[in-house]
């Protein structure tokens, strides 16, 4: 892993204009800084609202970058047009939430995994071999790709999702939230499979969720992320387990853990600091 950053983010504020109000706005984020290193998973979990998709989609370019300035690759692309998007989507991808909405419903798996390829100058025999590898890559079989999405299962449709924000062999993946509508046993073979890409093909990864546990597996470092502003980073580990804000300790107190005494024990400590000021006013 590469200690020089591959994705550079600061100063990074977001807002948003509130319905109905003309001149009235929410301030999402509030001076961001972060980074991500090349093979680098990079976590950032916080409660719904906290503002961590928002950074996600401010890298993508779905959001409106109110200041700050965000770098890819020793490249400024906090305000770029949309062809020089067009062309950064070769380097930088996504994986969103939902296998089920992500993918288009009248496509099957091969015409979804060659839109990408041929949107980028791929030949349709170089396109056929890509899909192939991609599959193989995703643990799916070959025939998937005569197949429509309605045939797979929530968790092959998110390989499905994978293998084609890696068409491309990307840098970078946002990965939002990617297995929050998996169920655990599925989720464990999901989290696999992004470990294995990292480890076969070096991405890099922004992997977001509001499971502490889920981030912990996947993540070098963490950031928490509460009420638009980071909170708490550091080395995984030590974030996991000896977190020192208020708000990271909450998390880490309510997670959920099998033994029932530790867990009774958890829960009163996380009792015992929900009364503290600290915590009131975090």
């Amino acid at each position: 892993m590469n200690n020089e950053p591959l994705l550079d983010i600061s100063g990074l504020g977001v807002s948003f204009r509130l319905r109905g109000a003309r001149r009235r706005t929410f301030q999402a984020l509030r001076s961001i800084d972060l980074d991500v290193r090349s093979g680098e998973t990079m976590g950032l979990v916080g409660e719904s609202g906290s503002g961590k998709s928002t950074i996600g989609r401010a890298v993508l370019g779905m959001a409106p970058v109110a200041s700050g300035k965000i770098t890819f690759a020793g490249q400024d692309i906090t305000r770029l047009g949309r062809a020089e998007r067009r062309k950064l989507a070769a380097d930088m991808q996504v994986v969103f939430q939902d296998p089920y909405s992500s993918l288009s419903p009248s496509l099957t798996i091969g015409d979804t995994l060659a839109e990408p390829l041929r949107a980028h100058g791929h030949t349709g025999r170089e396109a056929s071999r890509r899909i192939t590898d991609l599959l193989d890559l995703v643990q799916l079989p070959s025939d998937a790709s005569r197949r429509l999405p309605r045939e797979f299962s929530g968790g092959q449709r998110q390989r499905v999702a994978i293998a084609r924000a890696l068409a491309l062999e990307p840098q970078f993946i946002v990965c939002d939230e990617p297995v929050s509508a998996l169920d655990l046993r599925t989720q464990a073979a999901v989290l696999d499979l992004f470990l294995e890409v990292q480890q076969r093909l070096g991405v890099s990864y922004l992997f977001i969720s509001h499971d502490l546990d889920v981030v912990r597996v996947m993540s070098h470092r963490i950031a928490v992320m509460h009420r638009g502003e980071i909170v708490e980073r550091g080395q995984a580990e030590q974030v996991s387990t000896r977190p020192e804000h208020p708000y990271t300790q909450r998390l880490v107190l309510a997670s959920p853990v099998a033994d029932p005494v530790a867990q009774q024990e958890r829960r009163a400590r996380f009792e015992m600091l929900a009364t503290t000021p600290e915590s009131r006013n975090s």
